[in-house]
């Protein structure tokens, strides 16, 4: 379904109850939470985002491009010395 199909469907469907209150606030209530957990964790995302991703980073590596930690080195010098320093 295409999401102007989704947003018709959901109008409709909401049309059915419109006249309840009760199940209006139930709708209403699960929409906002809904709404709240997109906004709350923006490192969401689709598996065909998350694997794109993971076939980017195996092209960087391929080229040469790719970082390394030196034997013994922590997380945090790795960080400063790549320019991403705490």
């Amino acid at each position: 379904m295409t999401a102007f199909e989704l947003n018709a469907e959901l109008y409709r469907a909401m049309g059915e109850i419109a006249d309840d209150e009760t199940l209006m606030n139930k709708v209403l209530k699960y929409v906002k939470k809904l709404a709240a957990q997109k906004k709350a964790d923006p490192t969401l995302m689709t598996k065909e985002e998350y694997f794109a991703k993971i076939e980017k980073a195996e092209q960087q590596l391929a080229r040469g491009e790719g970082m390394r930690m030196l034997p013994n080195e922590d997380l945090t010098a790795f960080l400063n010395r790549n320019g991403y320093g705490i």
